[in-house]
């Protein structure tokens, strides 16, 4: 029996590498792309080592193209995006998970039921709401909707979440005279750090890769975000493969290393918030 439990697992762990490497395969050749000569890129079999190494392909991609002036723009969305997810997502979970109000259920299925909507059909809506007022064109309707609840994804996470916490935290702190919202600040929120990043990383990762909204929403160059910057450049230097390798790589490794950082808290999380239904 021993025996048979040690293959299982080494087989387990054989299938999950094969699986690993087959993943990262595509990073790591963009990568290696991105430090090449073009003539090198494409050699059979491939040359997985750069010999001699192109640094130079990072300095020519990001400049040919303004991304200083995209990664700004980004960020100003990205910053005040994630600030209006995280302040109104947890507050609405923690209405929806620890106060009693009449229609609380009602109005949670409405927004488990948001979900079910693909993006396509409220885009025309929204780009007709937004035009009638005057936002078009600036960044006002890519940041202000995160100040309206944060997704109904982020709030049903963090709802099944705060539904973990034992209520009797809440209780105890009543007798005591806090009021919810000093619940909220001081018991909730500490204790539920693990799911809050999880919600901060998912939200980097909307808005570090949006593509559509600000396709839709920006009319000005001056005003355009990573991602349709590198849509860009791939237009315009689309035989330029080494340099495009190196705007692509410069353009995921944040995200890489925000996932690398985070992973623990990230996989807390997502465990933590299905404990409890």
């Amino acid at each position: 029996m021993k025996k048979t439990n040690t293959f299982k697992k080494a087989l387990i762990y054989i299938i999950i590498g094969l699986l690993s490497i087959t993943f990262i395969l595509p990073f790591i050749w963009m990568l290696r792309s991105s430090l090449m000569e073009l003539q090198q890129i494409f050699i059979m079999p491939p040359q997985w080592i750069p010999n001699p190494v192109k640094l130079e392909n990072y300095i020519h991609a990001l400049t040919i193209v303004p991304f200083a002036l995209y990664f700004k723009n980004t960020m100003i969305i990205l910053i005040l995006g994630m600030v209006g997810t995280l302040i109104t997502s947890t507050l609405s979970a923690y209405s929806f998970a620890r106060l009693r109000w009449k229609g609380r259920d009602f109005w949670f299925k409405v927004i488990l039921t948001s979900m079910m909507l693909p993006g396509a059909v409220t885009l025309i809506p929204q780009f007709l709401g937004w035009n009638a007022l005057g936002m078009v064109g600036s960044f006002v309707p890519l940041i202000v909707p995160a100040f309206f609840g944060g997704g109904a994804f982020n709030i049903f996470l963090l709802r099944q979440f705060y539904m973990s916490i034992p209520l009797e935290l809440d209780e105890a702190a009543i007798v005591d005279g806090a009021s919810f919202f000093r619940i909220y600040t001081s018991i909730i929120l500490p204790l539920s750090r693990s799911a809050i990043i999880v919600i901060a990383i998912f939200s980097f990762m909307f808005y570090w890769n949006d593509f559509m909204g600000p396709l839709i929403y920006l009319t000005d160059e001056s005003k355009y975000t990573l991602a349709i910057g590198l849509q860009m450049f791939q237009g315009a230097y689309n035989t330029r493969w080494e340099e495009l390798m190196a705007a692509s790589t410069s353009i995921i490794l944040p995200c890489v290393l925000i996932f690398i950082i985070g992973q623990k808290y990230f996989l807390e999380g997502i465990t933590m918030s299905g404990l409890k239904g």
